[in-house]
């Protein structure tokens, strides 16, 4: 190959399949390899270390290969100095902007590392006084000093701790292939710790969720995680709010009876009654604060003075007055309320879950809830490196979380899987 450059990659390449992804994605972008060194530790513990030329026929092409394989935490070996473009007009990058990562990054600026602040997935990288942040394309303003290329660019993949209570517990942490066959026991336990801990430290719990959580009648155990202050913040859309308003308000959610015995006259009719009660009334916290809504989980955010964040779809009805119909604006309103964030748990909402996945930084430790294993598979993969999958029933799954976090809370009879 006419162009190369040498690279390096640490961590856990063999069990955790980096190497291989890293070769694969060489030569599925057009370029060559060669493999001139590699150091496998001596124990299960240690860190591997290989040092790779990576090869191309364009210099354009080697800077692509090079910016891709950077996502498994492979650098330059001469990391050289970053180079910075200005965005000629707002909400466009220049054309060979650096496409960032959600792992922790530095950037060699005028003889010094300087650490990415909050990084992000697709997104540019922007430098001003002395300080880089990562910006979405919707936010570039012309005139924004722009990092360019791969040189002075690094990032770091985390590290797996082998030896940690988490992973020890259950060798289904980190399995490429979740199933219903996990001891979910097991994992409810050890994601209830790590909860614990994440709150010990002072960190905040974001909670990402489905209409699926008030279908199977798991809005008692939410509601009972709110008030003992394991939800912080929530990433949800209109139909989870408004279903759980809607029961609050008239007992039970989308036209379905509590005892199953069908659908409820003219149901869909009081699922519009709801949404027009909260526009009436201007929110949902003016609706808490004026007495009409008395009970659920977005009741309990309000109450607990947590942090909710509704993004609406062109399938919403209404919509509740508190959701974002602008995208762009609900991407923004779920980045500010990532301050702080130590864990996420992400339950039964696909869309909501991959759009959390995109802007959350790797080094969050999340977990992946729902009964379909293809979907959790897949959001494991999207989001942290410190990803876990639970394959299991919606209801049953926050039941047995309340159940251990809450010491007082019991489940009501009926309530899961309704």
């Amino acid at each position: 190959m006419r162009y190369h450059e040498k690279v390096e990659v640490h961590g856990h390449l063999m069990d955790t399949g980096v190497l291989a992804r890293v070769l694969d994605d060489v030569l599925d972008y057009g370029g060559d390899y060669r493999v001139d060194h590699i150091d496998l530790g001596r124990s299960h513990d240690d860190e591997s270390h290989a040092v790779i030329t990576v090869g191309a026929e364009s210099a354009r092409r080697l800077s692509r290969i090079l910016m891709r394989i950077h996502v498994h935490g492979v650098n330059k070996v001469e990391a050289g100095t970053a180079r910075c473009e200005p965005a000629d007009r707002d909400g466009v990058f220049p054309p060979d902007f650096y496409s960032t990562t959600n792992l922790e990054t530095v950037v060699h600026l005028d003889g010094q590392w300087v650490p990415v602040e909050h990084p992000e997935m697709d997104c540019g990288l922007v430098v001003s006084h002395g300080r880089v942040r990562t910006v979405p394309v919707t936010d570039v303003r012309a005139g924004d000093q722009i990092v360019c290329g791969v040189d002075g660019v690094k990032v770091v993949l985390p590290v797996t701790d082998h030896s940690s209570r988490l992973y020890a517990e259950s060798e289904t942490f980190g399995h490429p292939l979740p199933s219903s066959t996990q001891p979910q026991a097991v994992l409810v336990r050890a994601i209830a710790r790590q909860i614990r801990e994440v709150k010990a430290e002072g960190a905040q719990v974001l909670w990402v969720a489905g209409q699926t959580v008030v279908s199977t009648g798991a809005t008692p155990a939410l509601v009972a995680l709110v008030e003992a202050g394991y939800v912080d913040v929530l990433f949800t859309g209109n139909a989870l709010a408004t279903l759980d308003i809607e029961a609050a308000l008239y007992g039970s959610p989308l036209g379905v009876s509590p005892l199953r015995s069908g659908r409820v006259q003219r149901g869909s009719e009081q699922y519009i009654r709801a949404i027009n009660a909260i526009r009436r009334e201007g929110s949902i916290r003016a609706a808490v604060e004026s007495g009409l809504l008395t009970g659920g989980i977005m009741h309990a955010m309000v109450k607990a003075n947590k942090t909710f964040v509704l993004v609406g779809s062109v399938r919403d009805d209404g919509p509740l007055p508190d959701v974002h119909t602008d995208v762009v604006e609900g991407q923004r309103a779920m980045r500010a309320a990532l301050r702080g964030v130590g864990y996420a748990l992400m339950v039964a909402t696909a869309q909501h879950s991959v759009a959390t996945g995109n802007i959350l930084p790797a080094s969050i430790p999340v977990a992946c809830v729902d009964v379909n294993p293809s979907t959790v598979q897949a959001l494991t993969e999207r989001t942290s490196a410190h990803a876990v999958g639970v394959v299991a029933d919606t209801g049953l799954f926050l039941e047995e979380l309340a159940t251990e976090l809450v010491p007082d809370y019991r489940p009501s009879a009926g309530t899961a899987g309704l």
